[in-house]
C-alpha cells in the first residue's frame, strides 16, 4: 500500500443520463454502483474520502458505512471541477491523490495499487492504459495542489494533465474496467 496517498471518489453526480440515481443502482450483486467502485479503491488505498452532492444522505450514509470519508460539495452542480477542488482542499497535508469516479465500479483494486504505487515511487502524474486507451483512475502529486484546488466546471483534472501531458506516466494494465464507465442503463 503506498503511505500518504489520498484516495478520491467522485461521487457529487447528477446521474442525468440515467434517468435516476446509478450511483445507487444495484450491480449483480446487489452492491450499489458507488461502493462497489469505493471498495475497489478502498482495497488499495484506506484514506478514501468520497465527494457527494447535497441532498443525497443515502448515498451519502452508505459511502460512510463502506469506509469513506464522505463530505459534501455545495457547488457540485458546477460539475466535477468542483467536486475534486472540495475533496483536495479537504485532504490535508499528503503526497497526492488517486482520483477515481463512482460510476466507474469494475477497475480491479491491482489496477489501482499500481497507480497508487506509482505516484509513492515519484511518478507527477500516472494513468492506466487498457490496450492503448487511457483509462481510469488517475494519479496526481502534491505538486499540483493549488491547480487542483482552482478547478471549475465539469472538465475535472482534464485541463491540469492537458498541461503535463509531457509527465504523463502510463502503465499498461490488462483490466478493461479501467476504460467502462457508466452513464445510461444499457451500461450495465
Amino acid at each position: 500500500m503506498a503511505a500518504n496517498i489520498c484516495g478520491i471518489l467522485l461521487a457529487a453526480g447528477a446521474s442525468k443520463r440515467f434517468g435516476s440515481d446509478k450511483l445507487l443502482y444495484p450491480l449483480a450483486a446487489g452492491t450499489p454502483v458507488a461502493v462497489a467502485a469505493l471498495a475497489n479503491l478502498r482495497a488499495a488505498i484506506p484514506h478514501v474520502i468520497a465527494v457527494v452532492r447535497p441532498g443525497v444522505p443515502v448515498l451519502e450514509n452508505r459511502l460512510s458505512e463502506a469506509g469513506a470519508t464522505v463530505i459534501l460539495c455545495v457547488n457540485a452542480d458546477e460539475g466535477m471541477g468542483a467536486s475534486l477542488s472540495t475533496a483536495v482542499a479537504a485532504s490535508g497535508d499528503v503526497a497526492g491523490w488517486v482520483i477515481a469516479l463512482a460510476d466507474m465500479p469494475y477497475i480491479r483494486p491491482e489496477t489501482i495499487v499500481k497507480i497508487a504505487a506509482s505516484l509513492a515511487a515519484g511518478a507527477a502524474i500516472v494513468a492506466p492504459a487498457y490496450r492503448g486507451e487511457r483509462g481510469h483512475p488517475v494519479g496526481l502529486s502534491a505538486r499540483f495542489r493549488r491547480q487542483l484546488e482552482d478547478l471549475r466546471g465539469d472538465e475535472g483534472a482534464r485541463s491540469v494533465l492537458r498541461e503535463n501531458a509531457d509527465l504523463v506516466k502510463l502503465i499498461e494494465v490488462d483490466d478493461p474496467g479501467v476504460c467502462r464507465d457508466i452513464d445510461t442503463p444499457a451500461d450495465l
